[in-house]
């Protein structure tokens, strides 16, 4: 999996990094069972502090994402992603309510957030045949 951070970003490179492994996950680029790099490696391999990445695995532990073993190393769920909880919905529902917000200010109708919305789910949603089933 490659990782493409955006240094002049806004967005603190600790939430890059963990929404690009939850898009990987999300794609089926990375599906359970599969090993991340340590912290160290990953560090190295996209030149940034090992404290960031550890901040982003710690988190992505937390929600369920990832486990730790200490002979495998830092793996994707192997027994699944984290459930729908209240809290979630809760969390999303804030979320999209600044992104909702700011688009009508702007102009953009309910159809043309939803087409936007419906093409990056697409985007990200492997479809069976591209999963192999």
């Amino acid at each position: 999996m490659i990782i493409e951070l955006d240094m002049q970003s806004d967005v603190p490179i600790y939430t890059q990094l963990i929404n690009q492994i939850i898009e990987g996950i999300a794609s089926g680029r990375l599906e359970p069972g599969d090993a991340l790099p340590s912290v160290r490696s990953m560090a190295s391999d996209i030149g940034i502090n090992l404290h960031t990445v550890n901040k982003a695995y710690t988190l992505l532990k937390q929600e369920g994402f990832i486990l730790v073993h200490r002979q495998k190393g830092v793996v994707i769920n192997p027994e699944g992603m984290p459930p729908i909880t209240e809290e979630y919905v809760q969390q999303q529902q804030r979320q999209l309510r600044s992104i909702i917000a700011e688009a009508i200010c702007r102009g953009m109708t309910k159809e043309q957030l939803l087409t936007i919305a419906g093409h990056i789910y697409d985007e990200l949603k492997p479809t069976e045949h591209e999963r192999g089933i």
